[in-house]
């Protein structure tokens, strides 16, 4: 057997009903990595020995008869989390041999099911970035067309499932940076609630706005792996004590008596009609499940791109001040302690990083902290307030997941501003903390096309199962790139 596109439930069935064991399933994602990582380039380090030893303990789990649906299962995670023993780069010359001494909280989980990570995932440096374009050592390629971006940050993460590098794979979300590839790659991307998933041990890049989470080949898979990795985490003080459901039992086949909003503001000028007609075609599928759907105003939407590049690069440039050159990472050996640290920070990040560290420390800088980092934060509070009100009235948002399909490599690294349009429909929710979706809904001259559903704080029950209603209605998910 070397079939690689199995989701979650299919391997652990597998595996269960012992047709197929955790290494010779191991192995085999291993030889897909071989054979398809030098057109794709999703992963940053690939973990051979690492993953067939716990794949040999998965096998005894399994004969032990203690398996749960994650032992066995061969996963990527993106290089921004932190992985004992292992190093982890965020794609960036500045960390380039970092090896953690600890566990991200996110591992941990995993590590106690015993799953098996086969790599650690490409990303755009730091996670800045909506194309994968950014990583300091290589461009990953979408599968669907090696010619185009895979979206970013978590760009790696999404092509490892998308090729079946993988199973499912981790990623991180700041601005739309698991939805955004998710959507590029036609695979099932979830932002959860801010709090919901422990950030203990992700490497910072605007801790007001970083949340974990799942990228798998169905929605079955993402709420698989939303009962493994949710949960409180004293370490991390943004994690809020809810309790977390088992999010598979929310999992049904019709959306009747739902209500979704259809909010005007997310189509915006610029957007390809291709993607807009997929959207219309995905939203009359949805009355036909049984949900009302009715248009709505979010009106304080348009600011939220402004109010993003304020406030991500102002937390960036806090976070990164520690890359000096002193405690860990990339050093510069200069004539004096000013000179090694301009000249660490000068060879140590990336061009788009620099940008990011520029516009944040500027933000925050005397006589514009005022006018700028506190203004985005009064927005950004206006933002929350009407998603706030808009879920009294409706159980989820609907929208596309970005506004075109996949774009080709290089097409907009000279135009920051068109790079940064990217995650004009996902960043609000990060923003405003509420968790996202983007599920699979349909194609534009064989290029993936992402539909978003976007609920109040904690329903990620209520989104998994709108996307769930749409994708067994659906054959969008099963379509998987040939190359």
């Amino acid at each position: 057997m070397k079939n690689t596109q199995l989701t979650i439930h299919e391997a652990h069935k597998l595996l269960k009903e012992k047709k197929i064991s955790a290494v010779e399933l191991t192995k085999n994602y291993l030889d897909r990595i071989k054979k398809v990582e030098p057109k794709v380039k999703a992963l940053m380090t690939v973990t051979e020995d690492v993953a067939l030893k716990q794949a040999q303990k998965a096998d005894e789990t399994i004969a032990a008869g203690k398996a749960s649906p994650l032992t066995g299962i061969p996963i990527a995670i993106k290089d921004v989390i932190c992985t004992k023993g292992i190093r982890t780069t965020c794609s960036s010359k500045m960390l380039e041999n970092f090896v953690p001494p600890y566990d991200a909280m996110v591992m941990e989980k995993l590590n106690a099911t015993g799953a098996v990570m086969v790599g650690k995932a490409n990303m755009d440096e730091f996670a800045m970035g909506s194309s994968t374009e950014n990583s300091a050592f290589f461009t990953t390629h979408n599968p669907w067309d090696l010619d185009r971006v895979p979206g970013g940050s978590s760009g790696g993460s999404a092509v490892a499932v998308a090729s079946g590098e993988a199973v499912c794979s981790l990623g991180s979300d700041t601005g739309g940076s698991i939805r955004q590839p998710a959507g590029f790659c036609n695979v099932v991307g979830m932002k959860p609630t801010y709090g919901r998933v422990s950030r203990y041990g992700l490497v910072a890049f605007a801790s007001s706005l970083d949340q974990i989470g799942p990228l798998t080949q169905d929605v079955t898979d993402s709420a698989l792996l939303m009962n493994v990795i949710s949960g409180y985490d004293k370490r991390d003080s943004t994690s809020v004590p809810e309790s977390v459901p088992d999010y598979t039992k929310s999992l049904k086949p019709d959306l009747k008596g739902m209500k979704l909003g259809i909010p005007k503001e997310y189509y915006v000028e610029g957007m390809q009609k291709g993607v807009a007609d997929a959207i219309q075609v995905a939203i009359k599928k949805l009355e036909e499940l049984g949900a009302k759907l009715e248009e709505v105003s979010l009106p304080h939407t348009p600011y939220a791109l402004a109010v993003y590049y304020i406030i991500a690069p102002s937390e960036a440039s806090a976070n990164l001040a520690r890359y000096d050159g002193v405690k860990y990472g990339y050093s510069y050996k200069g004539d004096t302690m000013w000179e090694s640290i301009e000249k660490t920070r000068e060879n140590g990040f990336g061009p788009e990083v620099k940008r990011r560290i520029m516009l944040g420390t500027y933000a925050l800088s005397a006589g514009f902290f005022d006018a700028w980092y506190l203004k985005a934060q009064k927005v950004r509070t206006l933002i929350r307030q009407e998603f706030d009100k808009v879920f009294e009235k409706f159980d989820a948002l609907v929208t596309p997941t970005s506004p075109t399909v996949p774009f080709k490599i290089g097409e907009r690294t000279d135009d920051p501003l068109a790079m940064y349009l990217s995650d004009i429909c996902t960043l609000p929710a990060n923003i405003a903390g509420v968790p996202g979706i983007s599920i699979p809904a349909g194609f534009v001259d064989g290029l993936p096309v992402g539909m978003q559903f976007i609920g109040k704080h904690f329903s990620e029950e209520t989104l998994l199962r709108v996307a769930y209603a749409y994708e067994q209605a659906t054959e969008w998910h099963k379509q998987k790139p040939e190359f």
